[in-house]
C-alpha cells in the first residue's frame, strides 16, 4: 500500500535539504526526502580539501558528460554533480558568492515579480550564519556556516597583490557593498569542516518523526492523480520499485539535469522529443530542458619555482593535522582567493570575469595530476549569451539524458574567453609573482596570437560546474514554472532548484540554489497559512 504524505521532496541537494528543513518543521505537515545517492559519510566529504579526492568516487557522483561539442573540437565534457545528501553542496568548493544584486533586478524585470535583490536577500540572510557577524548585508544565526578560511597559502596573497598591481582594488567582502574586486573567498564551513546543505539543513532535523529521508531511492517518475494534477512519484530502493503520494504537492529539487528529466519521462515536456523517446505526452511544455546555461572555464597553469604548492604536500601529515585538530592545509578549500572585474568589453560597471586562484596544478578537473609545484588562474565569463537544451533518449530513467551545452555558439562568448585569457595573464605577469615565476605551461609562452589562443580555448576549457535555467521561471508560454515555481498547466508540482532561474547569476551558484529554496518554502507556508491548513510554522 503506498504511503502518503504532504509533500515529497525529490533531491537532497542544495535545495532538497533547505525544504525539508524547513517544511518539517510543522509537526503536523509530513514530509518524504528522496535521494539517489548515499549517506554523505566519506570522511572526504567533511575534510574541506578532500575535494581535489571526491572526484574519484563516482558512487557520490552523476558523472555526465555532454554530447560532442561542436565549438570545443567536439570535445565531451565532463559535467560531474552531486549525489550524495547535500547534492553538490557536498562536493564543491565551498565558495559563497551570491551574484551581481543586477542579477536579480534583472529576474524581476523580466517577468517574475516577488524575485528583486531587496525581494531575495532576506532568503540569503535566513539561512547564514557569519562569522564575522551580523550587518545589514550578513546575518547570523541561520544554518548555513559561512566563514572566513582558517588556513590559507602564501601564493593565494600573492596573487591578491598581483591584481591589485594589474589594477583591480582589494574587496575583503564579494558579498558586500560591491562585488568588483580581489581577495578571499568566504567559504561554508564550520569550525574547519565543510557545511554542505546536509549538514547544515538536514542533519540537525533528521530526528524529527515526521521527516522521512530515504537514501539510494532513485526517483523513476511521477505519477498522475488526473489529466492536470502530479499526485507522487515512483521510485526505486534495494531492488524494489515503490510509489509515494503526495497530499499536497511534489517538489523537484534534483537540479538542473533531472528535475527536467523526470519531467520529460513523465510526459511533460516538448510533445515532439517527447513521442521520439516513446513516452506519453501529458501536457505540452516546450520549455521543459531548454535555455540551459553555463560558466566556461579557461585555466591559465604556470610552473613554480619554489616548492611552495598544494602540489607536493605530505598528505600523511595533512590528514593527521586535520583529523586530529581540524586545522592546517587541509581546512583549505584549494580555491582560496578570486577577483570579479570588468573586462575590456564591459558595457558597465558590473564585473563580467569571474577568477578561482588554485595554488596548485589542475588539469582536467584535477583528475590529470601534473608533475611538481605551480599555480592556476581560473576565469570564466560571468554572463555567456550561448544557450543549450537537454534532450531524452529513452524512457529508461537510469539512461543518462543528452547534454547540448553548446558553448560558445554565440560569437561573443569567444571573444569573452579571449578577455579570460588576457586579463589572467595580466594578472600573473604582475612583479608579485616574479619570485615564484618558471614559466607559464598552458597556452604556453609562445601561445600570443589570436588563432593559437582560440585553438588553446577549444582544446582546454571547461566546466567551472554552473549549469542552470532548464526549468525557466518567467510568465511568458514557454517559461516552465510561474514565479511561484509552480509547473504551467500542472497542479501539485513545483520546481526548487538552480534550473529555475532564468539567467546565470554573475558567481557561484550554490548560495543562490540554497535561497531560492527558502524563499520557495516560505511561499509554501504562506499557502498553506492562506488555505488555512498546514506548514504554520514552516516558515
Amino acid at each position: 500500500m503506498p504511503k502518503t504524505y504532504d509533500y515529497i521532496i525529490v533531491g537532497a541537494g542544495s535545495a532538497g535539504c533547505v525544504l525539508a528543513n524547513r517544511l518539517s518543521a510543522d509537526p503536523d505537515v509530513s514530509v518524504l526526502l528522496l535521494e539517489a545517492g548515499p549517506r554523505d559519510w566519506n570522511p572526504f566529504i567533511h575534510m574541506p580539501a578532500g575535494l581535489a579526492r571526491l572526484v574519484n568516487f563516482k558512487s557520490l557522483n552523476w558523472n555526465y558528460e555532454t554530447e560532442p561539442e561542436p565549438a570545443l573540437n567536439n570535445r565531451r565534457l565532463y559535467w560531474p554533480r552531486g549525489k550524495v545528501l547535500g547534492g553538490s553542496s557536498s562536493i564543491n568548493a565551498m565558495c559563497y558568492a551570491r551574484g551581481h544584486r543586477t542579477d536579480y533586478d534583472d529576474w524581476a524585470a523580466a517577468g517574475n515579480p516577488g524575485w528583486s535583490w531587496t525581494e531575495v536577500l532576506p532568503y540569503f540572510l535566513r539561512s547564514e550564519d557569519q562569522s564575522r557577524g551580523k550587518s545589514d548585508l550578513h546575518a547570523t544565526g541561520g544554518p548555513l556556516s559561512v566563514s572566513d578560511l582558517s588556513y590559507t597559502n602564501a601564493l593565494s596573497d600573492v596573487f591578491i597583490q598581483a591584481a591589485e598591481q594589474a589594477g583591480i582594488a582589494r574587496n575583503p567582502d564579494f558579498n558586500g557593498p560591491a562585488q568588483r574586486g580581489a581577495g578571499f573567498y568566504q567559504v561554508t564551513q564550520r569550525d574547519g569542516r565543510r557545511c554542505s546543505t546536509a549538514a547544515g539543513f538536514l542533519n540537525p532535523v533528521r530526528s524529527r518523526p515526521n521527516l522521512t529521508v530515504l537514501t539510494g531511492a532513485l526517483t523513476l517518475g511521477l505519477t498522475w492523480a488526473g489529466p492536470d494534477r502530479i499526485g507522487g512519484v515512483r521510485y526505486r530502493r534495494r531492488g524494489m520499485t515503490h510509489t509515494a503520494n503526495a497530499e499536497r504537492e511534489v517538489l523537484l529539487a534534483a537540479g538542473t539535469i533531472n528535475s527536467p528529466q523526470l519531467m520529460m519521462l513523465s510526459g511533460i515536456g516538448p510533445a515532439g522529443m517527447l513521442e521520439a523517446a516513446g513516452v506519453e505526452v501529458r501536457h505540452d511544455r516546450s520549455g521543459v530542458g531548454q535555455n540551459l546555461q553555463d560558466h566556461l572555464d579557461i585555466c591559465t597553469l604556470t610552473r613554480c619555482s619554489q616548492p611552495v604548492t598544494y602540489d607536493q604536500l605530505n598528505e600523511l601529515r595533512v590528514g593527521l593535522q586535520y583529523y586530529l585538530h581540524h586545522e592546517g592545509e587541509g581546512t583549505s578549500n584549494i580555491a582560496e582567493a578570486g577577483a570579479f572585474l570588468v573586462s575590456g568589453r564591459g558595457r558597465n560597471d558590473r564585473p563580467d570575469i569571474q577568477m578561482h586562484f588554485v595554488p596548485a596544478l589542475l588539469d582536467d578537473h584535477g583528475r590529470n595530476r601534473l608533475p611538481g609545484d605551480g599555480y592556476t588562474l581560473h576565469a570564466c565569463p560571468l554572463r555567456p549569451e550561448s544557450r543549450g537544451h537537454l534532450a531524452l533518449r529513452s524512457t529508461d530513467p537510469r539512461e543518462p539524458i543528452a547534454i547540448h551545452a553548446n558553448y560558445l555558439s554565440a560569437p561573443e562568448d569567444l571573444e569573452m574567453m579571449l578577455e579570460c585569457v588576457r586579463l589572467s595573464r595580466s594578472v600573473l605577469e604582475q612583479p608579485a609573482f616574479r619570485p615564484f615565476r618558471a614559466h607559464e605551461i598552458f597556452p604556453g609562452g609562445e601561445v600570443r596570437d589570436r588563432d593559437s589562443l582560440i585553438d588553446f580555448i577549444r582544446t582546454k576549457a571547461e566546466t567551472i560546474y554552473h549549469p542552470v535555467g532548464t526549468c525557466r521561471m518567467g510568465n511568458d508560454a514557454d517559461s516552465v514554472v510561474d514565479p511561484q515555481l509552480r509547473v504551467r498547466g500542472v497542479g501539485g508540482l513545483r520546481v526548487v532548484d538552480a534550473s529555475i532561474m532564468p539567467s546565470l547569476v554573475g558567481g557561484n551558484t550554490n548560495a543562490p540554489t540554497i535561497m531560492i529554496a527558502e524563499k520557495a518554502a516560505a511561499m509554501i507556508h504562506n499557502e498553506a497559512t492562506s488555505q488555512g491548513s498546514g506548514a504554520s510554522r514552516a516558515a
